[in-house]
């Protein structure tokens, strides 16, 4: 497994992305399974899913730098965490690469995807007429990439399965280029949640991240009350 991509965003703060070039049995071999995390294994189809999970499990590992066992759950809505840690933590994975987002003192998340085409037939599914009209048409499906990781790592961040991309996450307008940062709300639970987004392009994969959120006002605090508006 090569380290093939890593990054300090603060002291407390960093995410990786890794190369799988292991067998499943090369990368079980590097973990400290319990009884609960085999089942779950076992649960998983050979192939692609079962190196996805080994993988960033393995990479999660080389981030916390230890030797100790990890106790690494998944609470009721799919969202990965440390209980015995002060780490907050997020994973993905496409193809493959495996990515693990950690931090001391803020959520994360985290998502990579290998540019495909196929996004372009999708995009009005997770993007509304607003956020389409600032996508570049000459780099029309590597800005999608960008909307499409933007909102799943904010997803995975807030780890709540009620969350609609289209309904709940914005993307204020951003130009194209292959990395940069934007601002992105997340209405939901009455309250807005503002965040600053960062992408890169590496390879032939778009990464996506979030740390932390920069405001979180109440959404009775953002309208203007009927008897104030002019």
């Amino acid at each position: 497994m090569a380290l093939a991509y890593h990054k300090k965003l603060d002291e407390s703060t960093e995410f990786a992305i890794w190369k799988i070039e292991e067998s499943p049995e090369e990368l079980y071999a590097q973990l400290q399974l319990r009884e609960h995390e085999e089942k779950v294994l076992e649960g998983l189809n050979n192939g692609k899913r079962n190196l996805h999970w080994l993988s960033t499990r393995v990479l999660l590992r080389q981030l916390l730098n230890t030797d100790e066992y990890i106790d690494c759950q998944v609470d009721e809505h799919g969202k990965p965490f440390l209980p015995h840690s002060p780490y907050h933590i997020s994973f993905s994975h496409s193809f493959d690469y495996a990515a693990v987002i950690i931090s001391k003192d803020k959520p994360v998340g985290i998502d990579v995807e290998i540019i495909k085409n196929k996004i372009e037939r999708v995009a009005r599914k997770f993007l509304i007429s607003e956020e389409i009209a600032f996508i570049d048409q000459d780099n029309k499906i590597e800005h999608l990439y960008i909307c499409w990781c933007a909102k799943e790592a904010i997803y995975k961040l807030q780890g709540r399965r009620n969350v609609s991309f289209k309904d709940n996450i914005r993307l204020q307008p951003f130009a194209y280029h292959e990395s940069g940062s934007f601002r992105a709300t997340l209405e939901a639970d009455q309250e807005c949640k503002t965040f600053d987004v960062f992408f890169e392009r590496f390879e032939n994969y778009m990464i996506g991240y979030v740390a932390g959120c920069t405001e979180t006002p109440h959404l009775s605090a953002i309208a203007t009350p009927l008897s104030n508006a002019e």
